[in-house]
């Protein structure tokens, strides 16, 4: 069979029907014995081949597997093969090809050979007990990756903890250990963040886990799905250290009131010949009409979601993840080039089984290049936000462009740097771009706000590159400064879910490194010195975090959401401003009004009637914890936002 004539067959109903698996796949093991099961209906053999360790020597033992039905291989033994490791051999068209199990749930180092394991032995002390916190009022989600974490020497961490797991696991860390200055855990806490996402953290092959010390990587990378990166464990040579430090690691940012999203990549695998290529050839992966593969995510290969075993495939990982690991969320890589109702059927089954909201989802609402999915398929990319559950949400790329210039030209400028911004833009960006039939998102609860992620250039580097040509990028310019404060006020007042990237809080820098997902960890570390140096900035979005988590009119993520924004309106060139009702949960100001300004002057503002009190001016974002309060009118500085709370009679 041709790859075209192998392709229809495979888009088929008729092998949909005559394939399509619901058995458990994997290896599982028990004091009965242990079973594998291995989907593989092209292949004409199948053998299990069985190590005593996960990187070298012959196999103890071949067994030839058992066809069964729906393209099912199995091998049973009374034998409990806890810790043994194991390939498959498998067989298509007279070619045998050694492969890991895609289904595997443990590994040796680097992935390449699978492991039987019972996942008990991994649960941390207190493990079945593991609850995450309530799911707050207000989500603030704050983008993190392990390594870059805990790299900084000045962070406190041992130095056998630095960009590993454990490192997450350490509360009373201080700057240079002064015993003053919080880093890590403690520091994340007094920010004020509610969700932590950390970048990937299954096994990737972007780097050498014998040699990781030396590598750095963002880990868009997948080997293998349902097994943990084992360049962050202690020890990546014992498939289940790196499985109980992730489940420390998790339980300890439960204990410290954080829920963790988990960043998945089903879009792409690190290569095309992968453990899912080599144990059905072609099946998971979307062809070009000559037979290619497609490559929407512009790394070389794409899942093709909209078949049957693969969207199961997905499924199942997510709520693996969920189960197994206690992750509160998952946030999808180019969500773009998943299909509408496999992101459905995962809303709707973390829904099921853990209650309506309790999950988080949201992606990118885009690939990266033209995506050869089946005739038929609707993508989950921005223009179908409005055909999906409405409880899934997307990065809103139209506010990030608005406020600090677009991503894909460094020159471009956007309304704290330079650029234009209108009333009419204001009120669509704090709607969470949800208001009518052209905007793309339903209602805010499918809006992540943001300025910056780990993509691209940070903000601060964004804003250097727009305003300082001689881009002192480890300066603390004073323009640059009242921008990023501008910026910050401005995300925070929007509907939706406010993201930030770690780091962005205090100015953080790359250098002017656009992307720099395999540049060395000294550029993407977490700055800890530089954290407390621009102390400052901190501080201004602590207060910015804090006062939204006391504001119903921002919290308000339903269709209801548009009826508490009451009118908006250019105040004059480079000054906006609006009004919103933000009556409810017993708050003190039963209206707010927003007023941001990128002039180079002074502009003085009339104000509606009231009694109005200064909850944020250019200088603090707590001026909330005071009691100063301004009717008639008022005066912005330069480049600065201004939030007032209408106190009720």
């Amino acid at each position: 069979m041709d790859l075209l004539e192998q392709k229809k067959w495979f888009d088929s109903q008729e092998f949909e029907e005559k394939f399509h698996c619901k058995q458990q796949l994997g290896a599982f093991c028990s004091e009965t014995g242990t079973i594998f099961r291995l989907w593989a209906p092209t292949a004409s053999a199948v053998a299990l081949l069985l190590y005593e360790n996960g990187t070298e020597g012959y196999p103890m033992e071949r067994v030839v597997l058992h066809r069964a039905e729906k393209g099912l291989w199995t091998y049973e033994t009374q034998h409990n093969l806890d810790g043994v490791y194991y390939e498959y051999e498998v067989t298509v068209e007279k070619t045998a090809r050694r492969t890991a199990d895609p289904y595997a749930r443990a590994c040796g180092v680097n992935g390449t050979r699978s492991m039987v394991l019972d996942l008990r032995r991994t649960d941390p002390v207190g493990w079945e007990e593991d609850v995450s916190p309530a799911v707050p009022a207000e989500s603030i989600i704050y983008e993190l990756h392990v390594r870059d974490f805990s790299w900084d020497p000045a962070g406190g961490f041992p130095e056998e903890e630095r960009g590993r797991y454990s490192a997450l696991c350490r509360t009373g860390t201080t700057l240079n250990d002064d015993g003053i200055h919080p880093t890590g855990l403690d520091y994340m806490k007094r920010l004020g963040v509610t969700h932590i996402q950390l970048m990937p953290v299954y096994d990737y092959g972007s780097v050498d886990e014998s040699r990781c010390d030396e590598q750095y990587n963002w880990g868009y990378d997948p080997v293998n799905y349902n097994i943990p990166e084992g360049s962050y464990s202690s020890d990546p040579y014992h498939g289940e250290v790196r499985i109980r430090e992730l489940k420390e690691a998790i339980q300890t940012l439960h204990q410290n009131g954080f829920r963790v999203i988990m960043d998945v990549v089903y879009n792409h695998t690190y290569a095309l010949e992968s453990w899912l290529w080599s144990t059905v050839p072609w099946y998971y992966y979307r062809q070009n009409q000559d037979g290619t593969a497609s490559n929407g995510s512009g790394c070389g290969n794409e899942l093709a979601s909209e078949r049957s075993m693969c969207a199961q495939y997905i499924l199942d990982s997510v709520l693996y993840w969920a189960e197994e690991y206690h992750m509160d969320g998952f946030r999808f890589d180019l969500m773009g080039l998943l299909d509408t109702q496999l992101m459905n059927r995962i809303q709707e089954a973390l829904d099921e089984r853990y209650g309506v909201g309790e999950k988080l989802i949201y992606g990118e609402p885009w690939g990266a290049a033209g995506s050869a999915a089946r005739s038929g398929t609707v993508l989950c990319d921005k223009g179908s936000m409005k055909r999906i559950n409405p409880a899934i949400a997307a990065f809103c790329d139209n506010t990030r462009d608005a406020v600090k210039g677009n991503l894909m030209d460094e020159r471009s400028v956007g309304f704290v740097n330079g650029g234009y911004f209108s009333a009419d833009y204001l009120l669509h960006c704090v709607a969470g771009w949800s208001l009518g039939e052209h905007d793309p998102f339903q209602a805010p609860s499918q809006t992540i706000t943001y300025l910056s992620c780990h993509d691209d250039w940070t903000l601060w580097d964004k804003l250097v590159y727009t305003m300082n040509p001689a881009k002192k990028f480890h300066s603390r310019l004073t323009k640059v400064m009242r921008a990023n404060r501008l910026a910050a006020a401005i995300n925070f007042s929007c509907q939706g879910y406010p993201f930030l990237l770690a780091g962005e809080e205090f100015g953080r820098t790359k250098g002017g490194v656009k992307n720099s997902y395999r540049s060395p960890s000294w550029v993407n570390q977490i700055s800890w010195s530089r954290a407390w140096e621009n102390h400052k900035l901190v501080n201004y979005y602590r207060g910015l975090i804090a006062l939204r988590k006391k504001l119903p009119c921002l919290q308000e993520k339903g269709a209801a959401a548009a009826q508490r924004i009451l009118s908006s309106v250019d105040l004059a060139p480079g000054c906006v401003g609006m009004s919103m009702d933000n009556r409810g949960n017993g708050t003190k100001w039963d209206k707010i009004v927003l007023l941001f300004h990128t002039g180079k002057h002074p502009q003085p503002v009339h104000l509606p009637e009231g009694n109005w009190q200064i909850l944020v001016d250019h200088k603090s974002s707590f001026r909330w914890r005071e009691s100063h309060c301004i009717s008639d009118s008022a005066v912005l500085p330069p480049v600065s936002a201004l939030i007032l709370g209408r106190v009720k009679a």
